[in-house]
């Protein structure tokens, strides 16, 4: 399957882990995005369900344990050449040179201890306030910010000593 100049649009899912209040981020070690600080994910492999794709990709790229929650974004990624010196944009009328539809989803972290793997130059754990110094995309950065409100909306689960008064 090719990668770049696809035949048809690739499927990728994302994995936004939110822990501690901070984001799990990843530096893209291959195009498109190279040397970018994005979402760790990837494309799925045939036969394989979203959510284990999932959990297999933020594995291979992080090496963290995470269960999927719930889907937070589906979109779509086209970049197409801008000429002859072979640039990509997000927007523009040259030919596509890869183009994804990505399914996000909201991940709790499991386990596992976080070092860069795979295709990734760095993995950090990110606070909120410093995100504008990573330089995510514009959908990055949208997708983010839904995780940390979809998680700060999320009732904690009681624990087993937990009176069900209070629950």
């Amino acid at each position: 399957m090719n990668r770049e100049y696809p035949k048809q649009p690739l499927v990728g899912v994302g994995g936004v882990v939110i822990h501690r209040q901070r984001v799990l981020l990843i530096k893209r070690g291959t195009e498109p995005l190279k040397n970018q600080w994005s979402i760790p994910g990837g494309l799925i492999e045939l036969g394989e369900h979203l959510e284990d794709g999932v959990r297999r990709e933020l594995k291979e790229e992080t090496c963290l344990d995470v269960e999927p929650l719930e889907v937070i974004a589906v979109f779509d990624r086209v970049l197409r050449n801008t000429g002859p010196a072979g640039g990509w944009s997000l927007k523009g009328r040259g030919r596509v040179r890869y183009h994804y539809v990505i399914i996000d989803y909201a991940c709790r972290l499991k386990g596992g201890k976080l070092a860069p793997a795979s295709d990734v130059l760095d993995a950090r754990w990110v606070r909120r306030q410093d995100l504008p110094q990573y330089n995510l995309t514009e959908m990055a950065s949208f997708v983010v910010g839904k995780a940390f409100r979809f998680f700060s909306s999320r009732r904690p689960r009681p624990s087993a000593s937990t009176p069900s008064f209070l629950t």
